[in-house]
C-alpha cells in the first residue's frame, strides 16, 4: 500500500513536471508570437510613416512649385503693368505737349491777327461830325469743353484789341461762359463777379493745366487699381 501512495506522488510528480514544462513551452511560444507581433506592426508602422513622408514631401514640392509658378505669373503681370503705366504716361505727356504747341500756334495767330489790326491804316471821313469809333474784336465763348490756357490767350488779345479795362474785361468774360463753365461762377459772391482776378483764377483752378494733369493722374491712378484688383481676384 505505502509502495502504490509512492508511486501515485511520482506520478503527480511527473504530471506537474509536464504540466510545467508545457506552460514554460506555452509563455515562450506566446513571448515569440508577441515579437513577431510586435515586429510585424513595428515594419507596418514604419512602411505606412514611410508613404506618409514620402506623400507629404511630395505635396510640399508641388506647393513649392505652385508658388514659384505664381510668383512667375506676378512678376510678367507687374510687367505688363509697368509698361502699361509707361504707356500711358508718355501718352499724358504727349498731350500735354500737344496742347502746349497747339496754345502756341493760336498765339502766333492771334498776334498776327492784332499785328494786321493795329497796321490797319484809320481813314477818318470828311465829315468832321463823325467821329472814328475804334474797331472792336468779336467776342469769344469758353464752355469748359476746350483748352482754358488758349481761350484766356484768345481772350486776353481780344481785350488788348477793344481797348477794355480790367471791369469791362470781367463783365465780358462773365458773359462769355457757357455750360459747366458758367457753372463755376455760382462759386464766386456776387460782389465779386466784376473782379477779373478773382473769376480768372476760380477758372484756371477748374479748367486750368494744373487741373488737366490731376485729371490725367487720377485716370492712371484708377487704371492702376483696377489692375491691382484683377490681379488680387
Amino acid at each position: 500500500m505505502v509502495n502504490t501512495k509512492m508511486a501515485d506522488k511520482a506520478d503527480l510528480l511527473a504530471l506537474l513536471a509536464e504540466m510545467k514544462k508545457s506552460m514554460e513551452k506555452g509563455q515562450e511560444e506566446m513571448k515569440k508570437g508577441q515579437e513577431e507581433m510586435k515586429n510585424e506592426i513595428q515594419s507596418h508602422v514604419e512602411s505606412k510613416v514611410g508613404e506618409i513622408k514620402d506623400h507629404v514631401n511630395s505635396c510640399i514640392e508641388k506647393i513649392e512649385e505652385d508658388v514659384q509658378s505664381m510668383k512667375r505669373e506676378i512678376g510678367e503681370v507687374k510687367g505688363k503693368v509697368e509698361r502699361k503705366i509707361e504707356e500711358v504716361e508718355d501718352k499724358v505727356q504727349g498731350k500735354i505737349e500737344e496742347v502746349k504747341e497747339k496754345v502756341q500756334v493760336k498765339i502766333g495767330d492771334l498776334e498776327k491777327r492784332l499785328s494786321k489790326l493795329e497796321d490797319r491804316p484809320i481813314n477818318f471821313p470828311a465829315n468832321p461830325d463823325l467821329t472814328y469809333s475804334r474797331p472792336t474784336v468779336k467776342s469769344l465763348t469758353f464752355d469748359g469743353q476746350t483748352s482754358w490756357t488758349v481761350f484766356k490767350t484768345q481772350f486776353d488779345v481780344v481785350s488788348s484789341a477793344n481797348g477794355w479795362n480790367n471791369r469791362v474785361k470781367a463783365s465780358q468774360l462773365v458773359a462769355s461762359l457757357r455750360g459747366s463753365a458758367a457753372e463755376v461762377l455760382q462759386g464766386i459772391p456776387s460782389d465779386k463777379l466784376t473782379d477779373l482776378m478773382t473769376i480768372q483764377n476760380a477758372l484756371e483752378a477748374r479748367f486750368g493745366d494744373s487741373h488737366l494733369t490731376h485729371f490725367y493722374r487720377t485716370e492712371l491712378k484708377t487704371r492702376r487699381q483696377k489692375q491691382g484688383e484683377s490681379l488680387q481676384a
